[in-house]
């Protein structure tokens, strides 16, 4: 009976003793964002490991760079890795669900940054407005070009809903005056030379073209490069997104005339910090909004002595 009870001591002990252990190891989050060289990704992805390394977690990160059957193999490695939680940015609304959903599967929850998915499975998205951001824009550029004239639009990739809520709300912001009209609309890649090389067809196009809709800073670096070419440069206006420090330089230089500053740096803070307290055990809304700011020349220099 002794040898018994020692035996079950023993057995007690060790299992107390691996409990404290894994009580004791650090918090390993995955992520896997859209793009690893968007400078917009580059600052959430410090935003991430600034939070990251104040709580004293690991991170493995995943590549993507917008191609949504890599990001689920991504996510698929991650979750083979047991990791405690996951942060994703997805590239398609309903390509990359999947992934959510064999998460949740596994007993890992599941976070999405700046882009939203459509799956159950996604416990907190921290995202913004998009909607409200895109008539916002639209109203600034409405008023930018005296409330008339012809305007473009490049847009993001068709299968994110930021993208096409940005849209969205951009053609409400337009609508709003009865002078200005969308002439052209394209959707594609966030690449400065997408940018590029849709603005050459719309100045072609549409050489009275007034206003140049951009859907990230990258497009709008391109479009601007096009304008410049043609001798236009300060007669088009032309709107981005995320107030990277290029784009930032180029409101100061009358290249582009606004950014809107999406704060990619404390959106991946705030992104790390929802899914520490999920881990703790907190109830949080399905979405955490983040704020927003529109730049133009008359706030710019306050935004480039930021953090970028």
């Amino acid at each position: 009976m002794r040898k018994l009870a020692v035996v079950s001591l023993a057995l007690a002990l060790a299992c107390l003793s691996s409990n404290l252990a894994a009580q004791a190891r650090p918090v390993t989050l995955g992520v896997a964002l859209a793009s690893d060289t968007n400078p917009f990704y580059i600052q959430v992805k410090r935003g991430i490991d600034a939070k990251a390394k104040e709580l004293g977690w690991n991170v493995s990160y995943v590549s993507a760079n917008e191609v949504a059957a890599t990001q689920n193999d991504g996510i698929g490695d991650l979750i083979a890795k047991r990791v405690d939680a996951i942060i994703v940015s997805p590239i398609d609304s309903v390509a990359v669900a999947p992934s959510y959903d064999a998460a949740a599967r596994a007993g890992i929850p599941i976070v999405s940054v700046v882009r939203t998915v459509q799956s159950p499975s996604q416990r907190v998205a921290v995202t913004g407005n998009f909607q409200k951001i895109g008539l916002d824009t639209g109203r600034w550029m409405a008023k930018a070009i005296g409330g008339a004239g012809k305007v473009a639009m490049i847009g993001g990739p068709a299968g994110a809903d930021l993208f096409r809520n940005f849209g969205m709300g951009f053609k409400a912001g337009i609508r709003e005056h009865k002078g200005v009209s969308v002439v052209f609309e394209k959707e594609g890649p966030l690449t400065r030379e997408f940018g590029l090389r849709m603005a050459e067809d719309i100045l072609v196009a549409h050489p009275d073209i007034r206003g140049i809709y951009c859907g990230n800073d990258e497009q709008a670096l391109g479009a601007a490069q096009a304008v410049a070419a043609v001798g236009k440069q300060g007669e088009i206006v032309i709107t981005g997104s995320n107030a990277v420090p290029a784009a930032l330089r180029a409101v100061k230089a009358g290249a582009i005339a606004m950014t809107v500053d999406l704060r990619p740096f404390a959106w991946g803070q705030l992104g790390t910090s929802t899914v520490a307290r999920l881990l703790n055990g907190e109830s949080l809304p399905a979405v955490v909004d983040i704020d927003y700011a529109l730049i133009d020349k008359t706030t710019v220099d306050q935004a480039l002595q930021g953090p970028k």
